[in-house]
């Protein structure tokens, strides 16, 4: 287990994507500390790239130049089934049909420590029952996964990652298809369960109002510069007026959120 509060770190990195012809770069000078037990959202306007930064973060995509370390190793080290014992990620894709359970699909948080028969031990089952009652899904673990809410579902994959047991879970966009009401539960969840497991967890999303309400650090994504602090710091930076170039829209920093302009 790693006693530095530090989890994931970077130092200079450009990120972006390499062609046989060219490089597209998304950022670069690009520095973040993600530290354990804190809730940490990256925010900015459609296209500015958080996907390729979640996916540069989680190791799926390299980064152009500079190093991704999580626990201080470089993450591109990794073999896979250690990665997937210190990193989960819940990406928004589609889940391919199945008959799975609830439970089942929560179990399969699991694969990193099973044998090759995907044998459940003891400890598996405890880390499974744990993760549903930490995320309060006890009533659906009967379900088919594909009988239940995008809300409901959104939780079981949350829950999914829990019982992954590790110290740093990413979320790309884990509140997209929820209404209000439910992106706020999902937010409130987060929330709870970094400060009551000890663990970091950051997600990507584009509902800024909510994130900067409960998120410990953001990280902001501009077209000039990708800044991450507290959202009360962020606000008297200034950097939320500079997110979105619209005369329809502006940030209130009295009231902490964007207002529509007459």
């Amino acid at each position: 287990m790693n006693n530095n509060k530090n989890i994931l770190s970077c130092s200079n990195i450009t990120i972006g994507y390499k062609t046989k012809k060219d490089e597209i770069v998304i950022a670069k000078n690009l520095n973040l500390t993600l530290e354990i037990g804190k809730l940490i959202s990256i925010v900015g306007a459609n296209g500015i790239g958080k996907s390729t930064l979640i996916r540069t973060l989680c190791g799926i995509q390299k980064p152009i130049s500079g190093n991704v370390f999580l626990n201080e190793k470089d993450i591109e080290n990794y073999h896979s089934i250690e990665l997937a014992k210190n990193l989960s990620v819940v990406l928004t894709e589609k889940l391919p049909p199945s008959n799975l359970t609830v439970f089942e699909l929560i179990a399969l948080g699991r694969q990193p420590y099973t044998n090759w028969l995907g044998k459940l031990s003891d400890d598996d089952f405890n880390k499974i029952n744990q993760a549903i009652k930490q995320v309060e899904i006890e009533h659906l673990v009967s379900k088919k996964h594909s009988e239940i809410s995008d809300g409901q579902l959104q939780k079981v994959l949350i829950a999914r990652a829990l019982a992954q047991d590790t110290q740093l879970i990413i979320l790309d966009e884990p509140t997209t298809h929820l209404d209000l009401l439910h992106k706020v539960s999902v937010f409130k969840l987060l929330k709870k369960l970094a400060q009551e497991t000890n663990k970091c967890i950051l997600f990507s999303t584009h509902d800024i109002d909510l994130a900067i309400q409960l998120s410990d650090q953001m990280i902001v994504m501009t077209q000039d510069e990708i800044i991450q602090d507290e959202p009360y710091k962020l606000i008297s930076n200034g950097i939320f007026t500079t997110l979105f170039k619209n005369e329809n829209i502006a940030f209130d920093n009295e009231k902490g959120k964007f207002v529509v302009t007459n």
